[in-house]
C-alpha cells in the first residue's frame, strides 16, 4: 500500500539501519532483532521489518525526539511503517533496475555509510554522563559573568495626543482605577486588554523615551506623559526587582549541548591530527564557516531525557537562557574545524 505522507526517499537509509551500505551486489540482510527486544512488525519478499526500523525512521523525520517510545498499536506508527515499507519496495525496484550500480548511486551510499558510522564512533566515543558536578560548576560560572539587570513591572496607557493624555493623567491622579482607563482610553492593542499591563522588562531593553521617568520612578509612582512613537504614554510602577536568572533545570540542556561540543570538538581535532587533509580549494570558500561550530557537533544532548535546546552558537557569544536571557559561557566554545562533515545521526535520533 502506498503511504498517504509521501515518500521520504532520503532518509531510507536510516530507517532501513539493519542494511548494509557497502558497495555490493546485494545489501546483506539479517533476520535477527537489531536490538534487544525489538519485534518484527512486517516483511516483505522475507526480509523483516523491524520496530526499531520504524522508530529511527519517526525520529529521521522528527516525528519523536531520540529515545522516545513509538507504540506499536498508535495510528503514527501505522504510518510511518507504511512509509518504511514503500521505502524498501522502492529500493528494491531501483536495485532490479540496477540503479545502484551507478557512481552517482555509490558514492551516495557510501555517503549515508559515512554518516551512519561516524554518529556511531561518537555516540561510543563520548561521555554521555556527565557528572552533576561538571553541569553545576559550569552553571554557577554562568550566574556569576551575568550582568544582571533590574527588571521593572509596569502598566501603560497610550493615547494618541498630548491634550488625552493630560486629560487620562488628571483623572488618574483624581482617583479614576488605571485599569479601567487603559481598557476604556488606550489605543495600545497588546496591552488594553489587559488593563495595560506591559509584564517585567530591563532597564536595558526598556524604549528610549521611558528611561528617563522609570529609573528613578517609585513602586505605586504614575509618572509621565511621555511622548513615543507611537503616541503620548502614562506609566504606572508595579514593581521593581532584580532580574531573574534561569534555574540550573532551565540551563542544563544548554550546559549539557556545550560539554557534548567540547568532546566531539575534541575527537575531531585528534583524528584530524593523526590523518592527512589537503584542501584543494581556496580557503575563502570557506571563510563562511569561520566561527562555527563543528557540523558533527551533536543537536541533542547525549543523555535521551534531556531535550536539545534550539541551536546554540559555538563562537564565543554569549548562550541564550530558557527565559531569552545571553547568559555567558564559563569557557569560550571550540573553533569549528572548515570542512567538517554533517554528522551525523545523534541531531536525529539514528
Amino acid at each position: 500500500m502506498i503511504g498517504r505522507h509521501g515518500f521520504r526517499l532520503a532518509l531510507t537509509l536510516l530507517a532501513a539501519a539493519t542494511l548494509t551500505l557497502a558497495a555490493c551486489d546485494k545489501p546483506t540482510v539479517t533476520q535477527r532483532p537489531p536490538e534487544p527486544g525489538d519485534i518484527a512488525v512486517a516483511k516483505i519478499d522475507g526480509e523483516t521489518v523491524w520496530a526499531s526500523d520504524v522508530r529511527a525512521e519517526a525520529v529521521a523525520q522528527g516525528a519523536i525526539g531520540p529515545g522516545e517510545p513509538l507504540d506499536p498499536t498508535s495510528d503514527m506508527f501505522a504510518r510511518t511503517l507504511e512509509e518504511v515499507i514503500d521505502q524498501r519496495l522502492l529500493a528494491k525496484a531501483a536495485r532490479a533496475k540496477e540503479l545502484d550500480k551507478s557512481v552517482a548511486a555509490q558514492r551516495r551510499l557510501q555517503a549515508a555509510e559515512d554518516r551512519i558510522l561516524g554518529d556511531m564512533l561518537v555516540k561510543n566515543t563520548i561521555d554521555r554522563d556527565i557528572d552533576e558536578k561538571t553541569i553545576k560548576e559550569h552553571y554557577d560560572e554562568q550566574v556569576k559573568l551575568s550582568k544582571q539587570s533590574e527588571e521593572i513591572r509596569t502598566r501603560v496607557i497610550l493615547l494618541k495626543s498630548k491634550d488625552e493624555a493630560d486629560n487620562v493623567m488628571k483623572a488618574v491622579q483624581g482617583g479614576s482605577l488605571f485599569e479601567a482607563m487603559a481598557m476604556e482610553r488606550s489605543i495600545d492593542q497588546a496591552t488594553r486588554f489587559s488593563g495595560g499591563d506591559m509584564g517585567y522588562f530591563t532597564t536595558d531593553i526598556m524604549p528610549q523615551a521611558y528611561k528617563s521617568v522609570l529609573s528613578t520612578a517609585k513602586v505605586g509612582d504614575t509618572v509621565g506623559p511621555v511622548q513615543t512613537d507611537g503616541g503620548w504614554a502614562i506609566l504606572r510602577i508595579e514593581d521593581r526587582r532584580p532580574e531573574q536568572l534561569p534555574t540550573l533545570e532551565e540551563e542544563r540542556p544548554i550546559i549539557m549541548r556545550y560539554l557534548i561540543y567540547n568532546q566531539v570538538a575534541g575527537l575531531l581535532d585528534s583524528l584530524r591530527k593523526g590523518a592527512k587533509v589537503e584542501m584543494l580549494i581556496e580557503k575563502s570558500a570557506l571563510s563562511d564557516q569561520a566561527g562555527q561550530e563543528p557540523a558533527n557537533a551533536p543537536a541533542h544532548a547525549a543523555d535521551d531525557s534531556v531535550a536539545a535546546s534550539e541551536a546554540a552558537s559555538a563562537s564565543a557569544a554569549p548562550a541564550t537562557s530558557g527565559k531569552g536571557k545571553p547568559v555567558a559561557l564559563s569557557v569560550p566554545m571550540g573553533e569549528a574545524k572548515p570542512g567538517s562533515s554533517k554528522l551525523i545521526g545523534m541531531a536525529r535520533g539514528g
